[in-house]
């Protein structure tokens, strides 16, 4: 015979020869614990048969419908065995045990769990994750619900909760149960992760839905574990757990969480769960384990705790213990006492609660001395030293610097009230500091904010979910008497800090106002020293929380005074050498939107980025949202505010079409904020070390006349990618085509509008971005002077660069003297006959120059006589002048040409002497 352990039923089974069914285990002892116990007693004995074998186990059948049922044996492996007993009578469908009992199938009676264990009755529990518990079923299918190659998809074990998956395939956690009256479902999760999207709903046997059964599951912050409940009708309800990763990018998720599995309205448990490691109880019939205390342990199933060695320790509820390191300068800190009479204040050295270190080990750092003296801070401003110790507020007329007396305020004057805190010897009055655990766990003992001179600082906490909180309690606001009251603007009182923030680890810096039941900023990270201020808008009492959260580590956090808050009235006015131009973009500062092209997984599943862009926002509120809706459709108006929304001046959520995963709406997760600081408004291309780069936008020369105004924005969110937060810029382009709104785009280039994955890039293209239109946009046109009539229009320069402003004047009409028709005709006649006139004695006067010529060349020749040689035939010409003065007059010039070219000619040519036999004469050239 060979023994075997059955893990899935928490049984041992045997292998019998002869194939006969052996009974089963008493359900009391099922749990492997005692069954090993059993064995090792038995083994002892030489013995391994007896209550050893088991072989089949018991069931009750359906209630029939006059409330009665059969309980039947059922073995584990059907056609192994024979003579299985034969089924009896089973109790009334109504019959139900109580809390701290099991039901024992043998004989059908409740009985008692034994000390280590312990059962809820009608309800049943999961706690215990080393393996799954039987009725679970885990599956994991890709997004074509196929089954291959999905088996590390599946949720995973992870003792004190099941981890989902962090990938695209879809993991489902399944959990069927029978309920004999109505119950309820209640879980604890952790979902900090909204690219993962998770949703818990339930169905009947018939796999419809349960109404109002299905719950989206809202995103937790960081180990702030939520419970959710839900009521399950009578009959089968099979429970679901589903998550599908949505990876973007090289992101690494992080997985949801689930523990404690609580159901109610079921009839019976048949055996007792024992008690998880870290809690025991030490009596019979116990319906729960009580937690171990600080520095003790215990095993699963345990009856009592174990204490932990000297060098050693654990928190409540532990299953171990952990060995205490080397204390360190980390491990302390200091305060200040309350100023003395002579105005002196002591430092003390203090060791962090509960120590956690060894002090006496090597290498360890021992407490310093406490008792060094030094001067007190003065007083903050409003207040005065009491009896040369402690600081009282100034009575009322009266006012201080914090380094004098009160002095009384001059006539028609009076105080500016407030609270400022300048110096920190002691707490303020209305001040008080507190811890806070997010699992419900003690930690008042923990001061959670410590004095130290110029500044407050958070002490250290015991657990990562451990809020140190600082509280300032605010009874009332109001204006002082001689102030008007604005009716325009809402704000009566703001209140504003300084702070920074030191981590080694993740941390998390939470402000907060209590009154609206919500927080107004979160900060995460190390933060170097900067301003924060809030405006107050309701006359009503307020406190104020600052709550710090961080890992063991020694993180701190310090929150200093006060600054101001500006804001940007969508106008703004450039200087372009003598000419000023005005932009109003008023009508820009409504919300606008954006949607990045479709990207793509890994996988093939689409998305988009999607942008909410508020401009200039509204009196320093940002005006863009945000939000997370991943959730089953409904719930977000059945719970209000289960719905995660950020609001800023630009943020970036990722949308999931319908067609992606089958839901009726689009899915919007992982808001990002991408700008809740408004740095400033220039043409210029960079501002406090931000830069838009021109490149990014291109734009011809030739259609560019005016420059962009561009606007400068960061984030306070630092990543790990952005370790100095993200920041974003937006480009405002005058184009008159676009009208409205306009148009918004990102880069070409970088498709999910950054470059680097930090800095974000906006072109806002719309003719609100045009300046306001001035005179010198528009020029004039004079008409003719009709019937004593002149008409003077007004047109824009074209292309129309400007929106509003001036407007374009209306045409003039001025009186004008008109010219006579018929002495227009004599004038036109006048100057017609004149060119001709001019025109005929030129030509006149070129004939007879010829004329003179000839005749000049026939006197010449007559004189001459027989047998004489001829004179000289050119009428003192050279020879060959003919020919040139022929092309003088022969060339294609122009009349006026032909002239002056004559002209020049003749009176170039010098007297010439001619010799005869007589005296000599003299001839002018021709």
């Amino acid at each position: 015979m060979i023994a075997e352990l059955d893990k899935s039923r928490g049984l041992v089974k045997t292998e019998i020869r002869n194939n006969v069914c052996s009974p089963p285990w008493s359900p009391q002892i099922r749990n492997p614990l005692y069954v090993e116990l059993h064995r090792r007693f038995q083994q002892r004995r030489g013995n391994i048969s007896g209550f050893f074998q088991m072989d089949y186990y018991y069931e009750y059948t359906d209630c029939d419908s006059l409330g009665s049922r059969w309980r039947v044996a059922v073995p584990h492996h059907p056609g192994t065995c024979t003579g299985l007993p034969d089924p009896v009578k089973g109790r009334e469908c109504s019959f139900s045990c109580g809390a701290g009992q099991f039901l024992d199938m043998r004989n059908q009676s409740c009985k008692a769990c034994i000390a280590g264990t312990y059962s809820l009755g009608t309800g049943v529990e999961f706690s215990q994750w080393d393996e799954l518990p039987p009725g679970f079923i885990n599956k994991a299918t890709t997004q074509d619900m196929s089954d291959e190659f999905t088996e590390a998809s599946k949720w995973t074990l992870q003792t004190d909760f099941i981890a989902s998956n962090t990938d695209e395939c879809r993991a489902t956690l399944m959990y069927s149960v029978y309920l004999k009256q109505p119950g309820t479902v209640s879980f604890e999760y952790l979902y900090p992760d909204t690219d993962i999207f998770f949703e818990f709903f339930v169905q009947n046997d018939q796999c419809q839905a349960m109404d109002s059964e299905s719950k989206g599951i809202r995103r937790t912050e960081r180990n702030d574990w939520q419970t959710i409940s839900v009521h399950l009708n009578r009959g089968n309800n099979v429970l679901y757990w589903r998550t599908t990763g949505f990876p973007l990018g090289n992101t690494a998720l992080k997985p949801a969480l689930i523990k404690n599995i609580f159901i109610t309205g079921v009839a019976y448990t048949s055996e007792c769960f024992p008690c998880k490691p870290g809690s025991c109880n030490n009596k019979a019939g116990s319906s729960r384990c009580d937690p171990c205390p600080r520095n003790t342990y215990s095993p699963r199933g345990a009856t009592f705790c174990q204490a932990c060695d000297k060098d050693s320790y654990s928190e409540t509820g532990s299953g171990s213990c952990k060995k205490r390191q080397p204390c360190s300068a980390k491990d302390y800190f200091n305060t200040h006492t309350p100023c003395d009479s002579g105005g002196m204040t002591q430092i003390m050295y203090k060791w962090i609660e509960p120590k956690l270190c060894n002090e006496d080990a090597k290498d360890a750092v021992k407490l310093p001395a406490s008792g060094t003296k030094e001067p007190c801070r003065p007083c903050n401003p409003g207040f005065f030293k009491a009896n040369g110790t402690g600081c009282e507020p100034c009575p009322h007329g009266f006012y201080s610097d914090g380094s004098t007396e009160c002095t009384k305020c001059a006539i028609g004057t009076e105080p500016v009230l407030g609270f400022e805190y300048k110096w920190w010897n002691s707490l303020p009055k209305n001040m008080d500091t507190a811890c806070f655990n997010g699992i419900d766990e003690d930690c008042k003992e923990i001061k959670g904010w410590e004095v130290a001179g110029d500044h407050v600082q958070s002490a250290v906490g015991r657990n990562d979910n451990d809020f140190l909180m600082l509280i300032l309690t605010v009874p009332g606001f109001r204006a002082p008497e001689s102030v008007v009251k604005d009716t325009e603007n809402a704000e009566i009182a703001r209140i504003t800090f300084v702070f920074e923030t030191k981590c080694t680890a993740d941390c998390e810096l939470y402000f907060m106002v209590v009154t609206t039941a919500r927080t107004a900023e979160i900060w995460s990270g190390s933060r170097g020293k900067q301003s924060y201020t809030y405006v107050i808008e309701k006359h009503s009492s307020l406190a104020f929380v600052w709550a710090f959260q961080r890992t063991t580590s020694f993180d701190q956090v310090r929150y200093f005074t006060n600054h101001t808050l500006c804001y940007n009235d969508c106008k703004f006015a450039q200087h372009q050498g003598s000419k000023t131009l005005q932009y109003d973009f008023s009508l820009l500062s409504n919300v606008s939107s954006v949607t990045s092209a479709p990207r793509f997984t890994s996988k093939g599943v689409k998305y988009f980025h999607y942008f909410n862009i508020g401009l200039c926002g509204f009196q320093g509120k940002k005006m863009a949202t945000c939000v997370d809706n991943v959730t089953v459709e409904g719930i977000t108006e059945a719970y209000e505010g289960f719905t995660e929304v950020i609001s800023s001046y630009i943020c970036q959520s990722t949308l999931v079409p319908t067609d992606v995963r089958g839901f009726r709406t689009i899915t919007s997760s992982h808001p990002i904020n991408l700008a809740d600081r408004l740095l400033g408004v220039t043409s210029e291309t960079t501002l406090e070390n931000l830069t838009a780069d021109g490149n990014l936008f291109p734009v011809s020369k030739a259609s560019r006349t005016l420059p962009d105004i561009i606007y400068f924005y960061r984030s306070s969110e630092s990543t790990e990618t952005c370790k100095t937060g993200r920041a974003s810029t937006i480009r405002l382009r005058c184009n008159p085509a676009y009208a409205g709104s306009g148009t918004i785009s990102v880069p070409s280039g970088c498709q999910e509008g950054t470059c680097d994955g930090c800095t974000f890039h906006f072109l806002w293209e719309t003719a609100e971005a045009c300046p306001l239109c001035s005179a010198t946009d528009y020029h004039e046109i004079v008409g003719a002077c009709v019937s004593g009539i002149q008409k003077t229009a007004f047109v824009w320069w074209e292309p129309k660069l400007c929106k509003g402003g001036v407007e374009l004047p209306e045409q003039t009409v001025e009186t004008c003297k008109a010219v006579d028709f018929f002495l227009k005709i004599g004038i036109i006649t006048g100057s017609i006959t004149a060119c001709l006139l001019v025109a005929t004695t030129c030509y006149f006067y070129k004939k007879n120059q010829k004329l003179e010529y000839k005749y000049c060349k026939l006197v010449m020749n007559s004189n001459v006589k027989d047998g004489e040689l001829p004179a000289v035939d050119s009428c003192a010409i050279m020879e060959g002048e003919d020919m040139e003065d022929d092309l003088i007059f022969m060339s294609k010039k122009s009349l006026f040409g032909k002239i002056k070219s004559f002209t020049t000619k003749v009176t170039s040519l010098p007297y010439v002497a001619v010799k005869t036999r007589r005296k000599p004469f003299y001839l002018t050239l021709c």
